[in-house]
């Protein structure tokens, strides 16, 4: 496999879990990156995720994960800032962790594998897509479930 087919797979991954959260969610690609031998794809939540529900969200991706037969590697039950870590069977490491002001960040990491130059996603964002914007803006689309009880 190469940097494209290993990001393809990223993709997969990351359209999968969005896929299974339901009611769903808004996010946007975060940057694409390519090291000496792996890629990095990553999608940000644009849903405010209140903090009282952000302890739903971590357990229906762990659900999903295990259901997918990922392996669990890590979690971290910070109160503020919370996250999940697993591997899938084909060595892909995925994450997802909550950062400042409750904004959520999914992540995969490939494996080791032939360097290629890397396409952006050809997955459309279900929300705006901010491109040429960096950093992307805090949260800002409300869900009467993600986001109950959020300031």
């Amino acid at each position: 496999m190469n940097m494209q087919g290993a990001a393809g797979r990223a993709d997969e991954i990351l359209d999968s879990v969005l896929t299974e959260i339901q009611p769903e969610v808004q996010w946007a690609h975060g940057p694409t990156t390519a090291g000496s031998c792996d890629v990095t794809r990553r999608r940000t939540v644009m849903t405010v995720v209140s903090a009282e529900r952000r302890g739903n969200f971590l357990g229906l991706v762990d659900r999903f994960w295990r259901k997918s037969d990922y392996r669990m590697k890590a979690i971290n039950n910070d109160a503020d800032f919370p996250a999940i870590y697993a591997q899938t069977k084909d060595g892909f490491g995925v994450s997802l962790r909550f950062g400042g002001k409750g904004q959520a960040f999914l992540q995969v990491d490939s494996p080791c594998v032939k360097k290629s130059d890397v396409a952006d996603s050809t997955t459309s964002p279900n929300g705006p897509s901010y491109e040429g914007v960096y950093p992307l803006p805090r949260p800002n689309i409300r869900s009467p479930f993600w986001s109950a009880g959020a300031p």
